[in-house]
């Protein structure tokens, strides 16, 4: 059995990990409730305006107005994956990357690139793949015009025939302790459903064209913006889970090592009364 010096040491070392997985646990519970607020309030408005400009873009005569709908020969693919600046949130960052080279593996024979938004997904994809640009940057100050710069950045890519298709790969929120990865084409523009005449609900002043022209550009770095707010929502909801459940686990090891600690030390005692009863007899004898 161990000296009680070292359990000891052991209760302690645990207690104070326990404090300090408490203290983060409450950290991004806090900021959690703001970042939903966020992602909850923007998220329809978001789905319909690119419903709105799919539809609009599916009713339009020939390529007018719309360079981010035509659909080309995949040959160069850009994923863009979207993790955290830092870990201690369970398998957040991890199945977004297991996601990535899924897609990498699915497009067996073309190129496919990536650009990533988050420290923890650069650097595990930049040891097996071609990484063209990291934007880590954007969550110290998470705004949709700095959003917007990496949104047109990636529309240039796509006018100028850098990659034929761009995908976002994202963790949507659903609530604190479930988050799901989204594979979501960006570029180009995903027609709507054959049949479908969302369009003719609506009455389009000026043109459908001068709309398209307009709106598409706006359409996309809300899309964007909408997948780096989901995942900055998500990755707190995956920290303050996983560090409840290590506030649960430090404690409940804190009152094994307790329940070690008092069983040596009944067990020193014990002993040492054995050896004065022992010298006792000794001397009476």
């Amino acid at each position: 059995m161990a000296n009680l010096k070292e359990i000891r040491g052991r209760i302690a070392s645990v207690s104070s990990t326990m404090q300090i997985t408490s203290a983060m646990k409450m950290v991004s519970a806090a900021k959690l409730k703001k970042a939903q607020d966020a992602i909850t309030a923007m998220r329809p408005y978001a789905e319909k305006l690119t419903e709105l400009l799919q539809g609009l873009s599916a009713t339009l005569e020939g390529d007018s107005g719309s360079v981010y709908a035509g659909q080309r020969d995949v040959k160069k693919v850009l994923t863009v994956v979207i993790t955290s600046n830092r870990g201690l949130c369970g398998a957040f960052n991890s199945n977004v990357i297991k996601e990535a080279k899924q897609v990498a593996e699915g497009y067996k024979g073309n190129q496919v690139d990536f650009m990533t938004v988050g420290k923890k997904g650069g650097d595990v994809l930049a040891k097996s793949f071609t990484v063209v640009e990291s934007h880590n940057e954007v969550f110290d100050d998470l705004t949709f015009d700095n959003v917007s710069e990496i949104a047109e950045r990636l529309m240039a890519m796509y006018v100028d025939g850098s990659y034929d298709k761009i995908v976002l790969l994202y963790n949507h929120f659903k609530n604190a302790g479930t988050q799901i990865v989204r594979n979501e084409q960006f570029l180009p523009i995903i027609p709507i459903a054959e049949g479908d005449e969302l369009a003719s609900d609506y009455i389009f002043e000026p043109t459908k064209e001068e709309i398209i022209e307009t709106l598409i550009p706006k359409s996309l770095k809300t899309q964007l913006y909408k997948a780096i707010r989901d995942s900055f929502a998500s990755e707190h909801g995956a920290r303050m889970t996983a560090m409840h459940k290590a506030t649960d686990n430090a404690k409940e090891l804190r009152d094994q090592l307790k329940l070690t600690y008092n069983k040596a030390r009944q067990a020193a005692i014990t002993n040492e009364i054995l050896e004065i009863v022992g010298g006792a007899e000794a001397l009476n004898n």
